[in-house]
């Protein structure tokens, strides 16, 4: 099993644009900023934000479309007085080739 999933070519995704994965657990949010980073984010935090893939985005933030909501794509944390969180995933760049960690689509469901 490898530790990542290819989901597509760096050109799939324009500057400044966003790219949805959909998971089991979930949508997942590609994002390509203008300075030519790329992130991986929960598209949604329930009850509170999303989808985040149809925001706009400025600098490494995206601006929740529907509560205004601004989140930091490093990290998944809300700025300014928003409260909240938006889970990350580690993407990398190879030749091109935007891969996925497996664990972003891997059951995160334990048993209790």
């Amino acid at each position: 099993m490898t530790d990542f999933i290819d989901i597509g070519s760096i050109t799939d995704i324009p500057v400044q644009g966003a790219r949805l994965v959909r998971t089991a657990q979930g949508d997942i949010a590609i994002f390509r900023t203008a300075s030519g980073n790329y992130y991986a984010v929960d598209d949604y935090l329930e009850d509170k934000a999303g989808p985040l893939s149809n925001g706009i985005q400025h600098g490494e933030m995206v601006t929740d479309p529907m509560r205004n909501w601004v989140f930091d794509l490093a990290t998944g944390e809300a700025q300014g007085a928003d409260e909240g969180r938006v889970t990350t995933y580690v993407l990398k760049i190879e030749d091109g080739r935007i891969l996925l960690s497996n664990a972003a689509i891997a059951n995160q469901v334990a048993a209790e």
